[in-house]
């Protein structure tokens, strides 16, 4: 059994039930398959072997979900980018994964094409929907005449897919899965919401994301429910999708449920059909849960504490949950995993904080082609997640601070230290350090603080922004500046962060 055998089973099943929606496109299960097929049997002309990797550099689109399936049909290993990357960032991740072919939206086209200029085992840019570069090929000349299924044979434990996290050293890590885990992953999320066939699934977070790729698109698909796609996160167009084709479950971001909150006449649109309603990727303030239950109008919420090298598996704060304590990550693990708090390798007390670490059947197999990052966050078994938490007396979780100094804006993960590194590049800074500060319409926000080099007068948030904007993505852009004399350091020379967050809470200057 594999991700796509169970997607074909449901083919069988019902064909004719409606299986993804996307703008005036609407497919069947059978009508989706045959496309699905048409595309594989298209790479497969193209050279595409099993065991190759194919990136995807699309935004949430049906032909990123024809894309990812057609080649899984293959038995390709898939690579998703997160289209908000620069140059530079999407050339290592295309190096490092071994990618052979890169499927991208026209938009992104040009980026590409300076990406894996010096990278020798690109075959081929596939652009959707018809490339601009004479080297490329066109997405819509892929498809092959036959839509037979592709004789090619998948096993539970082929490689499925990379999802790279940035690392603290400022080099992503690709998190490798192969079937298997993808599925405990499918029939772990089916069990604990108790989503099945007749739902409908609205997808409007992005589709290279852990959460909303693995959590809920192959999911549906692998119970057979329905999909409606967003291209891009538009209030008003969230909650008209809604009502129009009486969606029954929804995910978002924090900032998605506040945007929404504060959309025109959000009260007058009819979001009855919802049943469920899903949070995580980032911290959700208690105010903006209650007003977007209201909103909904139900009290099924649940938050889903998660990470990419668990597929991504956790915690989970269920619905009764939230009556006595809403704003925690969580009690009870994601079906197939354990979890527990541990310092120092032995477990901490109720209210001590600690590393939350995480074991089970969708945990990543490694980073791939990483094994001593591999053996240093896999130990005995257990994923040492980085993230420090504490456990109440009734077995409540809370994450109190990420040991890998991330940060979690606007739902993307942000590791400090690469920031630092492009801040120290600046010619007026002499030492940077940087932290996330709270948000109420980000969850946090990258800021930066740091000391000016003597005789270079001042720097100011714009030009610092000016400077960065070319050396990283912008979620990764400092969006606060906080200028100081000295940063504060421990004996051994280490930045003492939480120092700069307490000093940051009632110092304030015109560049914060």
């Amino acid at each position: 059994m594999n991700v796509i055998s169970v997607f074909v089973q449901n083919v069988r099943r019902h064909p004719e039930k409606m299986a993804l929606i996307y703008n005036e496109r609407e497919y069947t299960y059978r009508g989706l398959n045959q496309r699905i097929n048409q595309f594989a049997n298209g790479l497969m002309k193209q050279g595409v072997r099993k065991g190759e990797k194919v990136a995807l550099m699309m935004k949430n689109s049906d032909d990123f979900v024809i894309s990812f399936y057609g080649a899984a049909k293959l038995g390709a290993v898939l690579v998703p980018i997160n289209f908000r990357l620069v140059v530079s960032e999407v050339q290592y991740i295309l190096q490092q994964s071994d990618a052979v072919t890169v499927i991208c939206d026209d938009e992104f086209e040009t980026l590409i094409e300076e990406a894996t200029a010096s990278i020798p085992g690109i075959r081929d840019v596939i652009s959707v929907p018809a490339a601009k570069v004479t080297k490329h090929l066109s997405f819509k000349n892929i498809f092959h005449d036959s839509d037979m299924e592709p004789d090619v044979k998948v096993s539970s434990d082929d490689d499925f897919e990379i999802l790279y996290t940035s690392g603290t050293t400022g080099r992503p890590k690709g998190a490798l899965f192969d079937h298997q885990r993808i599925s405990y992953i499918s029939q772990g999320v089916t069990g604990l919401l108790g989503l099945h066939a007749n739902e409908t699934h609205l997808h409007v977070a992005p589709l290279f994301h852990s959460a909303q790729l693995n959590l809920f698109l192959l999911q549906g698909l692998y119970v057979g429910a329905t999909h409606v796609i967003l291209r891009d996160f538009e209030p008003q167009t969230v909650l008209k999708m809604i009502e129009k084709y009486r969606v029954t479950f929804f995910f978002g971001i924090p900032t998605m449920y506040s945007y929404l909150l504060q959309a025109p006449n959000a009260d007058k649109y009819n979001l009855d059909s919802i049943k469920l309603c899903g949070y995580g990727a980032a911290p959700m303030a208690p105010e903006i849960v209650r007003q977007s239950m209201e909103l909904f109008n139900t009290d099924q919420f649940y938050n889903l504490c998660g990470l990419t090298e668990g597929g991504p598996s956790g915690i989970a704060l269920f619905p009764e949950d939230h009556k006595k304590h809403i704003g925690k990550s969580g009690r009870l693990p994601m079906l197939f995993v354990e979890c527990k708090v541990e310092s120092e390798g032995v477990e901490s007390a109720d209210g001590e904080v600690g590393e939350l670490l995480l074991r089970g059947n969708p945990i990543m197999k490694e980073y791939y082609k990483k094994p001593d990052e591999t053996a240093a966050t896999i130990v005995d078994g257990w994923l040492h997640t980085g993230d420090l938490a504490v456990r109440d007396e009734e077995g409540y979780i809370t994450l109190v601070d990420r040991s890998k100094d991330m940060i979690i804006s606007g739902g993307e993960n942000v590791y400090t230290v690469e920031v630092e590194n492009v801040l120290y590049g600046h010619p007026k800074i002499l030492e940077a350090g940087v932290i996330g500060t709270p948000d109420d319409k980000w969850g946090e926000v990258v800021t930066a603080v740091a000391v000016i080099k003597p005789g270079e007068g001042t720097l100011d948030l714009e030009e610092l922004q000016t400077f960065c904007r070319e050396k990283m993505a912008g979620f990764k852009i400092p969006r606060k500046l906080q200028l100081v004399e000295e940063l504060p350091r421990n004996a051994s020379g280490k930045l003492q962060k939480y120092k700069m967050r307490e000093a940051l809470k009632n110092t304030y200057n015109p560049h914060l």
